[in-house]
């Protein structure tokens, strides 16, 4: 875990689930990058599926951008028809993997056991873990919120100590907030994510807490994006289908704190 000597670098992440083919993913890095140049204050990340992986990171070389996994398997490799070790990621030029994703929990029955087993894996191979946590609409409106992070949060950190200083990512996203076009307000945003970064002090201590970077992903788009970065404890975004398109994409990377 990154600690809190560190200076927490803005990240913005764009996850393009199941679009763009190979091709089409590469074009658009290219020009991400051109649109993009030399951006220092930031880092900014594209996640493109399984089979556009390879061209991307080829398309960002010697540009400002980076590519993400969408997901990624913890063991190294073995009979898992299907799965990608983070091994594997690693040989391509990716540099990091989005890990329990809600979507990958609703759908594909993803645990708590499993993202702490991702997370391990991306760790030891030098990969960012970018560890997603958040309640669905039914939690939120019972009032779950802060117990379903205090769940979430140990458990997927479960296998990392507290001396460890390899960088790692939060992502907090309302799950009722995902292609919804529902929006948490900022301070919603922050204040959550205040919650969060309560649960990996309690996990991990203060130092690693301080040194986390803890992201806001949910309907995020060009509209509310300088909102969110001006919130204090909030240090990036992961978008979802605002990423998909360049315009809206650049804006978001080119934030302005309002």
């Amino acid at each position: 875990m990154a600690h809190g000597g560190r200076k927490r670098v803005p990240l913005v992440v764009g996850n393009w689930k199941m679009f763009k083919t190979s091709a089409e993913g590469a074009r658009f890095v290219r020009e991400l990058g051109e649109e993009l140049g030399d951006v220092d204050d930031r880092e900014v990340m594209v996640a493109p599926a399984f089979t556009g992986l390879y061209e991307a990171a080829k398309a960002a070389e010697g540009t400002a951008l980076s590519v993400a996994a969408q997901d990624v398997f913890w063991e190294w490799e073995g009979p898992y028809t299907g799965e990608v070790s983070a091994t594997m990621l690693a040989a391509l030029g990716v540099k990091a993997a989005i890990i329990g994703h809600s979507e990958r929990r609703r759908y594909f029955g993803e645990t708590d056991e499993a993202v702490a087993k991702k997370v391990w894996a991306s760790l030891e191979q030098g990969l960012l873990p970018i560890m997603c946590v958040g309640e669905t609409e039914e939690e939120r409106e019972a009032g779950l919120t802060e117990e379903v992070l205090a769940r979430q949060v140990p458990a997927g950190l479960a296998s990392v100590q507290a001396q460890d200083e390899r960088p790692m990512v939060i992502a907090y996203e309302p799950v009722w907030a995902i292609g919804t076009g529902k929006t948490a307000t900022p301070e919603v945003a922050r204040d959550v994510i205040r919650q969060v970064r309560c649960q990996v002090e309690k996990t991990l201590g203060a130092e690693a807490a301080q040194g986390v970077r803890i992201l806001y992903g949910g309907s995020v788009g060009p509209d509310n994006i300088d909102r969110l970065m001006a919130q204090p404890g909030i240090d990036g975004v992961l978008v979802g289908g605002a990423s998909l398109q360049l315009g809206s994409f650049v804006r978001i990377a080119r934030y302005e704190k309002a």
